[in-house]
């Protein structure tokens, strides 16, 4: 089962990492990340680099499908080769996920008009401008499509892909593994929860209510 995972510039890094670590524990997985071409890719930071060891063109059917957000994202809203790769690879793919913005992408490339998905809760909006019917959800499967909201929750995607492609006990199995039970020192992970004068900075800050 090959899983390839595209990498751009200004990627989100645990939009990538997180359910790298989840799906490479999967029986017979065998992850690739996947660019332009070979090369280092930059995250958001700029401090960390993910090396793509195969270009589009060398992975024209993989199995599973996997998009990061980041900064970066803009940059592939248009058509372009990573959206020709989507579109292509897509056809034979059996799941297309995201994580974070990362749906933007596909749905900028048309793969999630009419289907329900989720993005990063600053990002709703612009989700549902491409026709896509958003939900404020942790993740969504809608057919073959799995998106996941912001960076963290392409870690619970990924488990709950695992169970489907594996089953139930085989993603538990991965879950003890990587002992992923999340107790934040802060209720500040969403902005019904975070303190709004930090929701409002947020909000000011973003690109998407520009």
């Amino acid at each position: 089962m090959q899983i390839a995972i595209a990498l751009f510039d200004r990627f989100a890094p645990l939009d990538a990492v997180g359910p790298y670590q989840v799906l490479s524990a999967l029986p017979g997985a065998k992850i690739v990340f996947v660019a332009e071409r070979t090369r280092g890719v930059p995250d958001s930071s700029g401090s960390f680099t993910l090396q793509a060891d195969a270009a589009y063109a060398d992975v024209p059917q993989p199995d599973v499908i996997l998009v990061p957000g980041g900064f970066g994202v803009d940059d592939h809203l248009a058509p372009g080769p990573l959206q020709d790769w989507l579109l292509t690879a897509d056809q034979t793919s059996t799941w297309t996920t995201s994580v974070c913005t990362g749906s933007l992408i596909l749905a900028a490339a048309s793969l999630l008009t009419g289907r329900e998905a989720t993005t990063n809760w600053q990002a709703h909006d612009a989700l549902a401008r491409y026709g896509v019917k958003d939900r404020d959800e942790r993740y969504v499967f809608d057919g073959k499509y799995a998106t996941a909201a912001g960076v963290s929750a392409g870690i619970d995607m990924a488990l709950a892909l695992a169970a489907r492609i594996a089953g139930d006990e085989v993603a538990q199995r991965i879950q003890l593994g990587i002992e992923y039970d999340p107790r934040p020192p802060f209720n500040a992970g969403s902005p019904e929860t975070a303190p709004p004068h930090i929701v409002a900075e947020f909000l000011a800050a973003s690109r998407f209510s520009r």
